[in-house]
């Protein structure tokens, strides 16, 4: 059993490096990358925002060229399912039957759309927005002519209302909680939010639930609970992801709200391993487990749990960086804010330049850049030790 190959199931960006690590590491034995879509793996921060908007083409957003993997020895299987893992015969089964040993197993699933439960989200005209066939969908059934609503005002639902809007499109976001991003930001910097959407002529609505979706085969208005309708022509279902954990959880693998991972990258399953989205590890940073959902996590947790499997692991315990583009405003943000006790504010929201820091118990543990890239490195900086507790000032800086 240990000439057989290493499987990574997952063609997302935290797969790549990985196997990218693996060669670059020196494991020259077979190694064999599986994925659901058909494509080799592209990037997906760019497809609510530049590709979404035709800045940036279908052959700029592919990560490696298709001789990469021919060049590293790299067996793709893109566009095949994995149905089930069996752990105690180290096997994977691919949804076509067909049954694969492994001598070590890399899990980088990723996210999905998470669903809604309402009634009428299947008829035509109702899309979500997570991988590179839903933009193409996009390009492919709507036009400016038509009315979109938008129910979600996080990162995507923001991001597509912005890049539509610039487009031409009519566009209402719906958001359930009293403020956008709500689970994100501070009240200050959701309104500075609100207000850019607002001034480009996005109808936000806050507070506000659909109850269904209405339509004969295609979907026509947004009902709620009162009875009034929102007339539409098609409607994002942007409420967040959830973690693939469905083959691990079915395997007996430890799972909540993620697939539990050590420190390096290791599942309670001998010789399977996991990384990116779908993983939830340790963190002595913020003395929790955490699961973090974006590139560079999912970069670098992909070399991590790789450098695992060669036998040199490393305690993975990232500051954790986020980033959205609206419109022509860029939000960065280091560090979690949960937690925090209170804010500071340099800078002016009026002036669409300004850094908030959080703070808990007076220690910076997060900050928020709004147009103030110097802010948010300078953050990164004071925030990659946790024991280097700056004053606010400092810590957000000043452009």
């Amino acid at each position: 059993m240990t000439d057989a190959p290493i499987l990574v199931v997952g063609a997302g960006q935290c797969g790549l490096k990985a196997v990218e690590t693996l060669r670059t590491g020196g494991y020259d034995g077979d190694l064999v990358f599986i994925g659901a879509e058909p494509h080799a793996p592209y990037q997906r921060p760019p497809l609510s925002k530049a590709f979404l908007k035709g800045e940036m083409s279908r052959d700029r957003l592919m990560l490696k060229p298709d001789r990469f993997f021919q060049e590293k020895a790299i067996q793709t299987r893109f566009g095949e399912a994995v149905a089930a893992i069996a752990p105690e015969r180290r096997e994977v089964t691919l949804a076509g039957g067909e049954h694969l040993a492994y001598s070590k197993l890399l899990l980088t699933t990723g996210t999905r759309a998470r669903r809604v439960p309402l009634e009428g989200t299947d008829l035509a005209g109702v899309f979500h927005l997570r991988e590179l066939a839903d933009v193409e969908w996009i390009a492919a059934n709507l036009d400016p002519s038509m009315r979109l609503a938008i129910v979600g005002a996080g990162y995507i639902g923001l991001e597509v209302a912005a890049a539509l809007r610039v487009a031409g499109y009519n566009v209402t976001v719906l958001e359930g909680a009293e403020r956008i991003l709500r689970r994100v930001v501070c009240p200050e910097v959701s309104a500075f939010f609100d207000g850019l959407h607002r001034d480009h002529g996005v109808d936000i609505r806050t507070s506000t639930l659909p109850s269904r979706i209405v339509g004969a085969e295609r979907v026509e208005a947004i009902e709620f609970s009162d009875g009034n309708r929102l007339a539409c022509d098609a409607v994002l279902l942007a409420v967040g992801a959830e973690p693939v954990t469905d083959l691990a959880a079915a395997a007996g693998i430890g799972c909540e709200n993620g697939i539990l991972v050590d420190t390096s990258c290791r599942t309670s399953a001998p010789d399977v391993f996991a990384a990116g989205d779908c993983a939830a590890f340790p963190s002595a940073r913020y003395g929790r487990t955490i699961r973090l959902e974006c590139v560079q996590n999912a970069i670098d947790q992909g070399k991590a749990a790789a450098q695992a499997m060669l036998g040199t692991p490393v305690a993975y315990d990232p500051l954790p960086w986020f980033w959205s583009d609206q419109y022509h405003v860029k939000l960065q943000i280091a560090g979690l804010s949960d937690g925090h006790t209170e804010i500071a504010i340099e800078g002016a929201p009026s002036d669409a330049g300004f850094a908030v820091t959080y703070l808990k118990e007076g220690v910076p543990v997060a900050v928020d850049a709004v147009n103030q890239p110097r802010a948010h490195m300078l953050a990164r900086r004071s925030l990659a030790t946790p024991t280097a507790a700056e004053p606010a000032a400092a810590a957000a800086g000043t452009a």
